[in-house]
């Protein structure tokens, strides 16, 4: 027997149908299976990466719900079959939740090895086609269904919704980049790209006790912004950095990298994570990297213990840093289709709240 709610048939979603056409539609609501989810979204934040979707940068199949920064509650719950967050702490209905990006198998050898990020049969959360059977899987709709094995971290009640939502995709991806980086305490950061994931990676080294976190953005109000946001310094160019331990790169510029591998000191550490679309290669001295004993490492996605480190972060940083400052006001679901393919504005996430009331209502 079904834990519910008033059975919910049909939604409203905005369906990406290609190129700029982004469409507002009634969607069906399949019947829980045992282990699903149905959550209604309270707040979703616009991912640069849909943007680039949208505009052809990237690919994926379509027609689809894009949107995978959200945070819901749930209505529904499938099967008599216990559900449990990432934490151990059992799901229940009316919990406010955010979910992982991606929905790994669970059971092949990467999944085995703890690499469930790059599982072999990896779903994605606003990544799936319409008619794939895991239609409702993206945020920018007024529900969305989580499957079976979906990790889940419940958000508590400190954690406004404006912060939750980009946990799931922002937040919890730099968990993962500082945790590659290893030792961040005592050492010179510098954080390439002042986006959404940049001030808070930036936030982030602040908070784990960085001798220095110097923010690189040609942007000069997203340089203001990364001072608020723990940045002792912020420049608009690697080239004006002097040295330092800890290169974290956001911004996908393979020119940035390249400068920024040179300014590695002895022993530092490179995170890439920014790099998620072709830009040009970027020429690696090996002996340079011999002689620096130098670490480069690559970061996609992350895995669900990161979700639940992102909202423990936001909770004790949430009176530190001006969070709410990152994300617009919320506007209808109708007008998720400028918001996509209009020029980006200086806030680093724009956000929908398919409550909100229409133009005509």
């Amino acid at each position: 027997m079904n834990h519910q709610l008033p059975q919910q048939t049909q939604t409203l979603a905005a369906v990406w149908r290609g190129g700029r056409e982004v469409s507002l539609e009634s969607v069906p609501v399949p019947a829980l299976q045992a282990g699903e989810a149905l959550v209604r979204v309270r707040l979703s934040t616009v991912c640069g990466s849909d943007r680039h979707t949208v505009s052809g940068r990237r690919t994926q199949p379509c027609p689809s719900i894009l949107g995978h920064e959200t945070v819901g509650e749930i209505v529904e719950l499938g099967g008599d079959q216990q559900m449990y967050a990432v934490d151990g702490q059992r799901l229940q209905l009316g919990q406010r939740v955010i979910w992982s990006v991606t929905l790994p198998c669970g059971s092949c050898d990467r999944c085995l090895a703890g690499i469930t990020a790059k599982c072999r049969t990896l779903r994605k959360a606003g990544h799936e086609a319409l008619d794939s059977g895991w239609g409702l899987s993206g945020g920018y709709a007024q529900h969305v269904l989580l499957p079976r094995g979906m990790p889940i971290a419940v958000v508590d009640d400190e954690v406004a919704d404006a912060l939750a939502a980009p946990a799931a995709c922002a937040t919890a991806t730099v968990m993962a980049v500082i945790e590659r980086a290893a030792q961040i305490a005592g050492r010179r950061v510098v954080v390439v790209g002042a986006g959404m994931l940049g001030i808070t990676a930036v936030a982030a080294a602040a908070a784990a006790g960085a001798s220095s976190v110097i923010a690189v953005d040609p942007a000069a109000e997203r340089r203001q912004l990364a001072t608020q946001f723990g940045a002792t310094a912020a420049l608009s160019a690697v080239a004006d950095v002097d040295t330092c331990d800890v290169l974290l790169e956001f911004s996908g510029s393979s020119a940035a990298l390249q400068e920024g591998l040179r300014k590695l000191d002895i022993q530092g550490v490179a995170v890439f994570a920014g790099s998620v679309a072709p830009d040009g290669d970027v020429a690696l001295d090996p002996e340079s990297v011999v002689r620096r004993y130098l670490s480069i490492f690559g970061v996609h996605n992350y895995e669900p213990r990161h979700l639940q480190h992102a909202l423990s972060f936001l909770q004790r940083t949430r009176d530190e840093f001006p969070w709410a400052d990152l994300v617009a006001p919320p506007v209808p679901l109708e007008q998720v289709g400028s918001l996509l393919t209009d020029p980006p504005g200086t806030t680093p996430r724009y956000s929908i709240d398919p409550a909100a009331p229409t133009a005509g209502g």
